[in-house]
């Protein structure tokens, strides 16, 4: 792979015009193709396989034209102080909103709180609901600003006024300004770490453009796809950060060759093809770890994870093509400014060798601070090794008290209408008004539908736990019936999840007496079964994801132990990162310094997307630092030593690009929406932990403990797996045979032998 990458880093080096070209030419269409795109409609939300979505598929079935997918809005009315909703005044107010609302192109039905018993026992609070035909994602800017106008206008009679539902669900914000920050962040990172503002800029640009390629591709295949927004935003968010990483390890590894004497063209394709395998086998973990959540079975994040793995493959392209192609517009400007001075007092591109000289020497009289760091840690493995892995466990002790849920109208800042309106729910009718049970009853098979629904509802009404059982509703045909149950506790609770479980149990006893079935939906049962169904594919999907990077490793490393240890290195972070996530988001603690207004539970996505994105992140860096171990243990340095030249050459940029994409995920900390806000903050310390403990603390402190029994393979599979030449054995193979061309004939025949 090494002579392959190098051929082709060395042809993108001489054709540069021709690669920008075509690197331009795939932008500009990506972004005419999203410019001119229809504009996406709504995202579906299904779970197959589970109850909750087989009801919701039922009442589709049953209930014709009923938009059993239409978006839901309430407008909340409190009375002022000493008042009543009843008033004559007051109930004027919500006759002409009630009358407004009616009016709308998308409206199905507005209730009357009055004749709809829609008014608390004190009087005080009441509301009205507006059904729309569209989901919430598809409704019309018209018909939003309808609602919220309508609002405002009862407010401005002296009301308390407030809108809650899905009804106002818009494109979830990424926090523009917290992106740009991040991406600032990057910028000075490379600025520091290459000492060029030409060299730093070549990986923001590459970035960008396959950020722009893979974004823009999302967007234009979102109506076809029936792709969401936190699709582009995911995308977005790993993009960036792999992009900018990738490229970054080739440009340091160039400007490596340069110092080591070599001309511009062959320094570019020897970056490419040693620094290049390394990404090529860094981003296959990467998309190994997205497209894995295939095996999740819910179409969302199967569409998120293989949308945001293509821009992963369009990263990794750009790195080995462009940037070789870059490198030959740059020339010397990306050497570090001070290297750059030194050389003005004459033209150091014929003597590359002596150019060099100064910066080796000085290399040499003091070393680096990753290898300050690693003979540290070789000089006491044992102690560090402890550290790190006591220190990690210890903040992973939160994630043992996980409690998993779905963001609602509950976990939303107390500044927006939706959470005051959902307080006022509350306030009024109790907080398991915010999340009914829609119970569906089945009764095609039973002899009697109406006897069935009404041993449905009697047995609901002496559950515990339960507020409110409405009567059954049947269709127009008879056979199906809806009930409607208002829990006594949140919709997030553990006690409406207990009712959920207590009602389908007794929905298996109502099938047995008179063969109707009993199916639980609605909101808070979707979002209890999607949970669970989560849950279940965890460890199917680590073992799947895993296994199969592991298999990669051990051909990349050639070893047993050196991918085994990355394994558990990385179940040790991103089990301290859901520490972390669960100490902050669910406990509360600091809270504040990152903007969480609510705490609650943690995004029932949250455990499986990290495990599969933190994953090809941590094996980035694991491929990024090893390979350079590996490479010169091969090329006859000790175990020790090869820990040493691995940090002297890999540490900086492995450290400036954990910093990088810490920058870039934090940035959507900023984010106003819960879920992106928790996906952010949870990268960002996930890739903390694993670059800056895992990987340079445990990972050299087990090296120097294990010798050269890290890099041991049984014979018989070092026969088997291919040889893929990551340390560049083939490029020292094409030196060879450049000194016999360059030597006398009879060293020549000297160096055959040899």
């Amino acid at each position: 792979m090494a002579t392959f990458l190098y051929k082709l880093g060395r042809l993108a080096f001489r054709r540069r015009h021709f690669v920008a070209l075509i690197w331009v030419a795939l932008l500009t269409l990506a972004g005419v193709g999203a410019a001119s795109a229809p504009a996406p409609g709504a995202t579906s939300f299904s779970i197959p396989g589970t109850e909750a979505q087989k009801a919701f598929d039922l009442l589709e079935q049953r209930f014709p034209g009923g938009s059993a997918d239409g978006a839901t809005g309430r407008i909340v009315f409190k009375a002022p102080e000493g008042e009543k909703m009843t008033d004559a005044d007051n109930k004027a107010t919500v006759a002409k909103t009630v009358k407004e609302l009616g009016d709308g192109s998308e409206v199905v039905s507005v209730t009357d709180p009055f004749t709809t018993n829609a008014v608390s026992k004190d009087g005080t609070v009441a509301y009205t609901s507006v059904k729309y035909d569209a989901p919430g994602m598809e409704l019309k800017d018209a018909t939003r600003d309808a609602l919220e106008t309508a609002a405002d206008e009862a407010r401005a009679t002296g009301l308390t006024v407030d809108v809650g539902g899905d009804a106002l669900q818009a494109a979830a914000e990424a926090g523009a300004i917290g992106e740009v920050i991040g991406l600032a962040i990057a910028a000075v990172v490379l600025v520091l770490t290459l000492g060029s503002l030409v060299a730093a800029g070549l990986p923001l640009l590459t970035a960008i453009i396959g950020v722009g390629i893979g974004v823009s591709t999302i967007t234009a295949l979102a109506n076809v796809l029936d792709l969401g927004d936190t699709t582009s935003t995911l995308a977005l968010m790993i993009g960036l950060a792999v992009g900018i990483d990738y490229a970054l390890f080739i440009v340091s590894r160039y400007r490596g060759e340069l110092a080591d004497g070599r001309d511009r063209e062959e320094a570019a394709g020897r970056a490419t093809g040693t620094a290049g395998s390394a990404v090529v086998f860094a981003g296959l973990t990467v998309v190994i770890a997205l497209a894995g959540l295939s095996v999740v079975g819910v179409p969302m994040l199967t569409k998120m994870g293989l949308a945001a793995a293509g821009t992963v493959v369009v990263s990794v392209l750009i790195a080995l093509t462009l940037i070789p192609a870059l490198l030959g517009y740059a020339g010397k400007k990306v050497r570090p400014a001070g290297e750059k001075r030194k050389r003005r007092g004459g033209d150091t591109s014929e003597a590359p060798e002596k150019a060099a000289a100064p910066e080796k020497s000085a290399a040499q009289a003091k070393p680096g601070l990753g290898v300050r760091w690693a003979s540290f840690v070789i000089r006491r493995p044992a102690a560090v090794l402890l550290l790190g892995v006591v220190g990690l466990g210890a903040i992973a002790v939160p994630a043992a008290q996980l409690e998993l849920g779905l963001p609602d109208d509950g976990s939303q800042p107390t500044s927006t209408t939706q959470r005051r309106a959902y307080d006022l729910l509350s306030e009024g009718f109790g907080p398991g008004f915010n999340g009914p049970l829609m119970i569906v009853v089945d009764a095609k098979n039973s002899d009697d539908p109406k006897a069935a629904a009404t041993t449905v509802t009697d047995g609901i009404k002496g559950l515990k736990d339960v507020v409110t059982v409405t009567p059954a509703a049947f269709n127009k045909a008879g056979d199906t019936a809806t009930i409607t149950v208002i829990p006594d506790s949140k919709p997030s609770s553990t006690q409406t999840e207990d009712l959920v479980h207590a009602i389908r149990d007794k929905g298996a006893d109502v099938k047995a007496d008179t063969g109707a079935k009993v199916l639980v939906t609605g909101t808070t049962a979707m979002n209890i079964d999607f949970s669970q169904k989560l849950t279940d594919a965890l460890v199917p999907y680590l073992a799947l994801v895993v296994g199969l990077a592991f298999l990669l490793l051990i051909v990349v490393f050639r070893s047993i132990l050196v991918p085994l240890k990355a394994a558990l290195g990385f179940l040790l972070s991103v089990l301290a990162a859901l520490g972390a996530v669960v100490a902050v988001f669910q406990w509360g603690w600091l809270a504040g310094l990152i903007g969480v207004e609510e705490t609650g539970p943690i995004m029932s996505m949250m455990p499986i997307f990290m495990v599969g994105v933190v994953f090809g992140l941590a094996m980035d860096y694991e491929v990024f630092l090893v390979t350079r171990m590996r490479e010169a243990y091969v090329h006859g340095e000790s175990p020790s030593q090869a820990i040493v030249t691995g940090f002297q050459h890999s540490g900086r940029v492995v450290a400036a690009a954990a910093v990088i994409m810490m920058a870039v995920f934090g940035g959507f900390i900023s984010s106003s929406e819960s879920m992106i806000k928790m996906i952010g903050f949870g990268l960002a310390i996930a890739v903390f932990f694993d670059a800056f403990v895992v990987r340079m603390v445990i990972v050299p402190a087990v090296l120097a403990l294990l010798g050269k029994k890290a890099w041991w393979l049984p014979k018989w599979l070092d026969r088997a797996l291919p040889n893929v030449d990551v340390e560049g054995e083939g490029l020292r193979t094409l030196d060879d045979s450049e000194k016999a061309g360059d030597a006398d004939p009879d060293e020549k025949k000297e160096l055959v032998s040899a």
